[in-house]
């Protein structure tokens, strides 16, 4: 039986197709709208946003770091300068491959592996890596070329001209002016940002760490257009940098090499003051260093040995070496005694060559074992004779002078523009309770009554002491700055002049130190024979290890570095006080012998050309007056 046909529904596959096109059309449409709608969401509803990112890809921000401020002595002579340098610069984000680039600079720079390792150091301190690093300094014309010739092979690489850090007296003024160098890690971390973008160097001691901010200037910007690779196409916009201030100091030159030269090649420190103004005239630390191998980075060569050297040439002297004053400050200890009324300026005492506590053995030394026999004031500071002291000290109590010496900034730090000061020692019985758990002891006072014992100074606060007597107690605190296009140097912390209760007494400790200098039996005659003015003075020495009761120095039993310190502290004219100096040489033995010259020197530089000048303009308005 034959199956029976379908005849296939043409209307019914027609509707199927038609719903599937009718389906197909909206899904098309949903996809148009959904295009035209997310078109209209980027191009209108955050058309701002992305306009910065397109901006920001074709446009960037660069840096422009200032020009730091100079340094200059009180004549105009500079001391601190910039000066053009090519560096070899590298921007992380640019380079494609930074093993192979080093390798590469290695080869064509013929680098050491300690340069290299240095330069890779420097570039891992970045702190953005869209920004040049300077990772080597001081290029030559021939390292310029080899990079400029194969520039093609190290992409982010490039050779940048700047300005660095100059310092044309070396060392002669490295303890003062200090140095900069690189920004470390620690330093990252405490400065602004912004304030140092594009600025690879800071202060890093001294006058350039003190007043930074002030040498540093304002950072500049600019909005340059760059290409795909960074390169820059053309400037669209820029804010010039402001630089940093100049700074004049006090320093003079001159006067600078004529303390250096006095001190020769011996260890010490010199530092003259304006007992006017507190302005530091010289300040002198030897050794020194050269601040120049700092700057772009010192190699580990170089800075092992100046860290290893015997003689400490970082070691700031002037500031930092904190030393027992010998009998530099009995004319301070004598005036705490007239203030006080414990002596008068007549008072005697003999000296059979030493001095004894009552109802004790031990003997407290005069330098002079003979003795000297009776002693009063005047003659015990011109003969800087020991015993006198002694019982002066033993009338007064160390409390005593520790609060009278202290109105002289011993035991403080005194300057105003030196952080790196060391406060010194005035010892006193609380202090040594506190220190040690102990008592305070009649002997103490005795040896510190002659500037030995627990009592420390630096050579810094000696001159400033010294200073005080030149002005009759009136405060200046010493100070390096001159003025900075404008800015002083802030005073408003300056202690209370001293008062004593005779004013009188200043005019006869300056007499009694001119006797240093001029009696027959003053300790320091020879270094004022010949001078046209008078001068005050005191000498001193100070031990550096303990001698055994009983027993007399003996300098030729002793190593070098075993000897006493010499000292001396001085100012002149007396009448109208100039200048105020302390001199310090390490080892030297005779205060006056040694230390002595160094302050006449000194004083000779700074005196005489004014002196002479005061006459000729004297006889010039002699002669005006005359007509």
């Amino acid at each position: 039986m034959a199956k029976p046909i379908h005849l296939k529904d043409h209307n019914h596959d027609a509707r199927i197709v038609q719903r599937r096109l009718i389906l197909a059309a909206v899904f098309i449409l949903g996809l148009v709208g959904a295009l035209v709608a997310r078109m209209y969401y980027l191009q209108v509803t955050q058309y701002e946003y992305h306009s910065t990112l397109s901006e920001n890809n074709r446009v960037h921000v660069q840096p422009i770091p200032p020009t730091r401020g100079r340094i200059y002595d009180r004549n105009g002579v500079v001391l601190a300068e910039n000066r053009p340098s090519f560096s070899l610069t590298i921007t992380r984000d640019r380079v494609e491959d930074l093993p192979a680039t080093f390798e590469l600079l290695k080869s064509l720079l013929e680098l050491s592996e300690e340069d290299a390792a240095q330069a890779e150091r420097r570039l891992s301190q970045a702190r953005r890596p869209f920004e040049s690093v300077p990772v080597m300094f001081e290029l030559t014309q021939e390292q310029i070329a080899r990079i400029a010739i194969n520039q093609f092979r190290l992409p982010g690489v490039d050779v940048q001209a700047s300005f660095v850090r100059y310092y044309p007296f070396a060392d002669h003024f490295a303890h003062a002016l200090g140095y900069v160098g690189r920004i470390n890690e620690q330093e990252l971390k405490s400065i602004d940002p912004v304030a140092y973008a594009g600025t690879h160097y800071i202060g890093k001691t001294g006058i350039e760490r003190y007043y930074e901010q002030l040498l540093h200037g304002t950072v500049g910007y600019e909005e340059v257009e760059t290409n795909a690779r960074g390169r820059v196409l053309r400037v669209l916009n820029r804010t010039d940098p402001i630089p940093g201030r100049d700074l004049t100091l006090e320093l003079d030159v001159k006067l600078q090499q004529v303390a250096e030269e006095a001190l020769g090649d011996r260890r010490g420190a010199v530092v003259a003051i304006d007992p006017a103004t507190g302005g530091v005239l010289a300040f002198v630390s030897k050794p020194g260093f050269d601040p120049n191998l700092f700057v772009t980075g010192i190699s580990y060569a170089d800075y092992g040995a100046l860290r290893d050297s015997l003689d400490q040439p970082l070691f700031n002297r002037v500031l930092r070496g904190q030393y027992p004053p010998g009998s530099t400050i009995k004319p301070i200890v004598a005036l705490a005694g007239l203030d006080a009324g414990v002596v008068t300026r007549t008072s005697r005492v003999y000296d059979p060559g030493f001095y004894q506590l009552p109802n004790v053995s031990h003997k407290y030394r005069n330098w002079n074992r003979s003795g000297d026999g009776w002693v009063d004031m005047s003659y015990a500071i011109a003969r800087s004779n020991d015993t006198y002291f002694y019982d002066l000290a033993n009338k007064l109590g160390i409390d005593r002078m520790h609060d009278f010496m202290s109105q002289f900034g011993i035991g403080q730090r005194v300057s105003i523009d030196m952080y790196e000061e060391a406060a010194g020692l005035m010892p006193s019985s609380s202090w040594k309770r506190t220190k040690y758990r102990q008592p305070w002891y009649p002997g103490e006072t005795l040896i510190a009554g002659i500037g030995q014992g627990y009592m420390l100074a630096t050579p810094l606060q000696l001159a400033q002491s010294t200073a005080l007597i030149a002005s009759r107690g009136v405060w200046h605190r010493p100070r390096l700055l001159k003025n900075a296009e404008g800015v002083l140097p802030d005073e408003s912390e300056t202690p209370p002049n001293i008062q004593l209760r005779n004013p009188a007494d200043w005019d006869f400790i300056t007499q009694a130190m001119q006797d240093v200098m001029q009696s027959p039996h003053g300790t320091a005659r020879a270094a004022a024979a010949g001078a046209t003015y008078n001068m005050a003075g005191k000498s001193g020495t100070a031990q550096v290890v303990a001698i055994a009761q009983g027993e007399r120095y003996d300098s030729a039993a002793l190593r070098e570095r075993h000897r006493d310190h010499a000292l001396f502290v001085g100012f002149a004219p007396t009448e109208n006080p100039m200048i105020a100096v302390a001199a310090l040489v390490e080892n030297g033995e005779g205060g006056g012998r040694v230390a002595g010259p160094v302050v006449r020197a000194v004083f000779d530089a700074w005196v005489v050309p004014r002196l002479e000048a005061e006459q000729q303009q004297g006889h010039a308005e002699s002669r005006e007056n005359g007509q």
